[in-house]
């Protein structure tokens, strides 16, 4: 057993795309985190889930939080105002026709470009896009890109220079300073952490939504450039691609809070 830190933030996210709320605690089960990506927006054209990982359709999203509590899911806009007849608003800051879905369709996919593309051309292009299955390496229902589960360490962080919020991890694990991408190497280990232990299954690919403006944060090319310069890995079944962080699976849920300790076995 290896030590590794602790549980520095926790995050959820109820609308997949939308900004989320940092909490103290989280409940983890098989298909993840309690409340995680539960719900998601259609695109009423092509049926395909709306995703900032598609930004000149959909990085507006990214301008919208959600939250959830024992009544239900709040989403409010930039400045603060309640969303009322959600399909209509965010139809309409969209300038797409979408529908707010809880249930994933069958073979559920995004459209994600290439963010060598985005980055070279911007996010207003009409660059190609790829057609992405989601939630691939999940057992739950919810829209989760791939697995239950995403992790992310302070030291990748810190190597980057951006914020945790723009790879909209649920775990960010404070590690020792000067350890950058180690989350490579827990593929394949149980991770520990407190009283719920999981399984590492991918490094985390990342596309160009690091990049965009999050909220009041601004533009941040470099959230991923320097990713695509210091860590390409071969993903299995998806290639060599730019990763920051680990998805990982459930092995026995529970309740993970902050300070808790991260232990890889």
């Amino acid at each position: 057993m290896t030590a590794v830190g602790t549980v520095a933030e926790l995050y959820r996210y109820p609308v997949k795309s939308m900004l989320g709320e940092a909490l103290d605690s989280l409940v983890l089960a098989s298909g993840g985190v309690e409340g995680d990506r539960a719900l998601a927006l259609l695109d009423a054209e092509t049926g395909r889930v709306a995703t900032a990982k598609h930004p000149r359709l959909w990085r507006k999203l990214l301008q919208f939080t959600a939250t959830l509590d024992g009544s239900g899911v709040h989403i409010t806009s930039s400045d603060g105002s309640a969303v009322e007849d959600v399909d209509r608003a965010l139809s309409t800051a969209l300038g797409r026709e979408v529908h707010l879905a809880g249930v994933r369709p069958d073979g559920a996919a995004v459209e994600r470009p290439d963010p060598e593309d985005v980055l070279a051309h911007g996010v207003d292009a009409d660059v190609p896009f790829g057609t992405l299955e989601i939630a691939q390496g999940s057992t739950g229902t919810t829209f989760v890109d791939y697995a239950p589960v995403h992790l992310i360490t302070t030291a990748t962080l810190d190597r980057i220079g951006a914020e945790a919020v723009r790879y909209r991890p649920n775990l960010v694990i404070a590690t020792p300073a000067g350890t950058p991408y180690m989350e490579n190497h827990w593929v394949g280990r149980e991770i520990v952490v407190g009283e719920v232990r999981l399984r590492g299954i991918l490094p985390t690919p990342r596309c160009s939504v690091p990049t965009l403006e999050h909220g009041p944060l601004p533009r941040a090319a470099h959230a991923v450039r320097t990713v695509l310069e210091e860590n390409r890995v071969d993903v299995e079944g998806f290639g060599v691609l730019p990763c920051a962080g680990v998805y990982a699976e459930v092995v026995s849920g529970g309740t993970v809070r902050a300070g808790d300790p991260v232990v890889l076995v």
